[in-house]
């Protein structure tokens, strides 16, 4: 298969990153039992990991085709290997920090490269819808073969040791071998820099400083539309219901559920293997319905499953830890399950409002929705820690009834807007992820 090296390596890029972006809720567990944090401050590593994409994505976007997509993926792999290899060596809740905001900083280069490379790669919109599929789906291969890999270092017996430190060694060996593979294999990136380059002498040769310029000012024009307004409330919404109970979901099931640091770091993969399969499954029914029905009825499902399974956690014995998946409880296999309902979502909106938008917009979009996508995760983040710490587990998991609501609202909204808009748009394929 035509550039099949390539797409071998773009594949283990984001096998990587999904094992270090989704971490996060392990290492907020972690941290909690090492260094005596609470709650409320664990929750800033959500910030950490996702303020930093958006900074770099908005700022770095308009310079990713001069530095070459490649360039920016060594750049990336090169730099998250050796803060990878330093983590056992260092550990603290500041050196935590430090390695989210770098794998946030990496993962903005990392993403921005490997979207725009699969473009060059790809020889009609069939194939690239199919890569970017293929490529979503290895991704949460990745998040699923986190929690595993986490867990395999964590110490039943002792919660309070930092020996878990030693899997980033693991973690730093995946993203040299990845770079070394990107480092021998080539990529032809004339096709872009060729165009960019005719399109300059064209234009009088515009300065990188006035190229950002332009993006800068296609981003914030965009942020004026209607229709680009409510998209962004329903994706800030959507992440960080999603991210909220992602990150929070280890600590649940460890000081709500009391099962072990092991179980507790390993049953959210029923959340991560939810939303593989839910994202799956969405892609037939959204060829035969309206992705607005389908949509609102995953939301009130998810809402129904908040209600029928949180109840089920209030009789569980605080005295005795659960250290087996044979005496885990019924909440601890349901609740995960929300995955398969708010699994659609995300994708589904990006392609509304890229389908709605002309071609030219896209990049500019693109950016918009990483940014408030990662700020939707931070304070969802944050939020729940809050209502963790003051309210109790439970609390915080009704929380996400709010956005939930909040997100239906602005659904039927984004329905009424895109219908003015859409049919104006001829279909691209960046439209259909």
């Amino acid at each position: 298969m035509k550039n099949l090296r390539i797409r071998i390596s773009l594949f283990l890029n984001y096998f990587v990153f999904a094992i270090l972006l989704n971490s996060v809720g392990t290492v907020i567990l972690q941290v909690q039992n090492n260094f005596g944090v609470s709650q409320s401050a664990a929750s800033v590593l959500e910030a950490f990991k996702d303020l930093s994409i958006a900074a770099v994505s908005f700022f770095v976007a308009s310079f990713i085709v001069r530095i070459g997509y490649k360039n920016s993926m060594l750049i990336a792999l090169g730099f998250i290997t050796a803060v990878a290899l330093l983590m056992p060596s260092i550990p603290g809740f500041w050196s935590v920090k430090l390695l989210f905001a770098a794998t946030g900083t990496c993962f903005a280069l990392i993403k921005v490269s490997v979207f725009a490379t699969l473009g060059i790669i790809t020889k009609n919109s069939k194939d690239h819808a199919s890569l970017m599929n293929f490529l979503e789906s290895f991704f949460m291969i990745g998040v699923l073969s986190g929690s595993l890999i986490f867990s395999a270092f964590v110490k039943e017996n002792e919660p309070a040791s930092t020996s878990w430190f030693s899997v980033y060694y693991v973690l730093g060996g995946l993203s040299c071998i990845a770079f070394i593979l990107l480092l021998t294999t080539p990529l032809d990136e004339s096709s872009v820099r060729g165009s960019n380059a005719g399109t300059s002498n064209k234009i009088s040769n515009p300065t990188p400083i006035a190229n950002a310029e332009n993006d800068f000012g296609e981003m914030i024009k965009l942020i004026a539309s209607g229709l680009v307004i409510v998209f962004v409330i329903s994706a800030f919404f959507y992440v960080m219901i999603e991210q909220s109970i992602m990150s929070w979901l280890p600590t649940f099931n460890s000081q709500v559920l009391h099962l072990s640091n092991k179980l507790s770091i390993q049953i959210p993969v029923i959340l991560a293997a939810s939303i593989a399969i839910g994202r799956f499954l969405a892609g037939f029914l959204l060829r035969k319905i309206h992705w607005l029905a389908v949509l609102v009825t995953c939301l009130i499902m998810a809402a129904i499953l908040v209600l029928l399974a949180i109840p089920l956690a209030q009789h569980i014995d605080p005295r005795i830890q659960i250290t087996s998946l044979a005496h885990a409880p019924a909440v601890a296999f349901i609740f995960p399950l929300i995955g398969l309902l708010l699994a659609p979502i995300y994708p589904a909106i990006n392609s509304v409002i890229l389908s709605a938008l002309p071609k030219r917009k896209h990049a500019s979009m693109s950016g918009l929705i990483v940014v408030f996508s990662a700020l939707g995760g931070t304070i969802g983040s944050i939020i729940t820690g809050f209502i963790f710490k003051n309210y109790g587990g439970k609390q915080a998991f009704y929380f996400s009834l709010a956005p939930i609501t909040i997100l239906i609202i602005a659904l039927f909204m984004l329905n009424k807007l895109q219908k003015k808009s859409a049919t104006k748009i001829e279909f691209s394929p960046a439209a259909t992820h």
